[in-house]
């Protein structure tokens, strides 16, 4: 069962719909991109799978989409409201910051100042479509805490052989995903199969690097 608040931000109300785990070792708290909300395939996987393991997830719906604007508003206010939303939380278990497209590039931004014990970047937009020397490259490289990349095989925003090798930020990629990490019907991989790998690669990061065994 998933409990919803609205909390104050500087731009605004922002939603925060929680789903606890019993007994949590760790909170992800999650946003999203800049042309949808919190209710996207890869986002509610994680919110359905990841409290059974001990891990609550929170997702958190930026001011602008709250308000009903159909676009976002600047990176800054983002950050801004992230950091809002994650101060208002003051969760005592370890806590990864993460998103989807523009919500991974604001965690990216904000996790060390959060003091997150973790980064996870889902379908990170590494550069806008078929621009890439518009690189964003600087974001993930100046996270500094464990980073999780969850990238689409097909992503025109960013695809994996396009990635540095960066200390600290670990590549996951989903065979024939898109920036949706959505799958064509003629890929070997199923969707339900693709949002799998999500979840899996997820939950084996976290333990791996930022909550440890149990």
């Amino acid at each position: 069962m998933s409990s919803k608040t609205r909390i104050d931000t500087p731009y605004g109300e922002g939603l925060l719909v929680t789903r606890r785990a019993r007994r949590p070792v760790a909170t992800v708290l999650l946003s999203h991109g800049a042309g949808n909300g919190i209710d996207t395939p890869d986002l509610l996987a994680l919110d359905k799978a990841l409290p059974p393991q001990g891990i609550s997830v929170v997702r958190f719906e930026q001011p602008w989409r709250v308000a009903g604007r159909r676009v976002a508003t600047a990176p800054n206010t983002l950050d801004v409201a992230l950091t809002a939303a994650a101060n208002w939380m003051r969760v005592r278990t370890p806590l990864v910051v993460g998103g989807r497209s523009a919500g991974a590039r604001s965690a990216a931004r904000t996790a060390r100042s959060l003091g997150a014990a973790g980064c996870l970047a889902i379908a990170f937009p590494l550069h806008p479509p078929g621009r890439p020397d518009s690189s964003r490259v600087e974001d993930l490289r100046n996270v500094r805490v464990p980073t999780l990349v969850v990238q689409g095989e097909k992503d025109p925003m960013g695809q994996p052989d396009e990635f540095p090798d960066l200390p600290g930020v670990d590549l996951t990629v989903i065979p024939g995903g898109d920036h949706s990490l959505r799958v064509g019907k003629r890929e070997a991989l199923s969707q339900d199969d693709a949002l799998a790998v999500l979840v899996e690669s997820t939950l084996e990061w976290l333990v791996r690097d930022v909550i440890g065994p149990r």
